[in-house]
């Protein structure tokens, strides 16, 4: 394991957040992530707020894991991560359900070059899939009540 992240989100603040107007919450996710949610929420019939929170809890524990993993490798100044918090590219870190239901971390390409030379040596195997030394993600979100909340490993 070469990081764990975890995240816990207030859904209804959240969902205030998500409909203030000028907000740029919405900004934060990709299409595929926006219609996945609003096709959960179709189906489990409550509000797409609650998915997105989710999701949202994913993406910020994908990013603590990934911050756990320099740290690990000796990074311990802000200057040395990959991005700040104003920089990240929320909407191009997906999480993505598959057919089952099963949340994936779904990196765009210039995030996930950025991982593969951030994690130097450990991260270049990852783009051959059949590598032992491939990088993962492991997400799990879960919803309880008005909390939503995700833990993700990064090995």
């Amino acid at each position: 394991m070469r990081g764990l992240g975890h995240d816990v989100v207030e859904v209804t603040a959240f969902a205030q957040q998500l409909e203030q107007p000028g907000t740029t919450m919405g900004k934060l996710f990709s299409m595929r992530e926006r219609r996945q949610a609003q096709q959960s929420a179709q189906r489990h019939g409550d509000g797409i707020a609650v998915h997105l929170a989710g999701k949202w809890a994913a993406k910020e524990s994908v990013i603590k894991a990934w911050c756990e993993a320099l740290a690990q490798q000796g990074v311990h100044t802000r200057a040395a991560l990959p991005y700040t918090i104003e920089s990240v590219p929320w909407s191009r870190i997906e999480i993505l359900d598959d057919a089952l239901g099963v949340p994936h971390v779904v990196l765009g390409s210039e995030v996930q070059a950025m991982l593969v030379q951030s994690l130097g040596d450990a991260g270049t195997a990852e783009i051959n899939q059949n590598s032992p030394k491939q990088v993962r993600w492991h997400v799990s979100i879960s919803h309880d009540g008005p909390i939503a909340s995700a833990v993700t490993v990064l090995d």
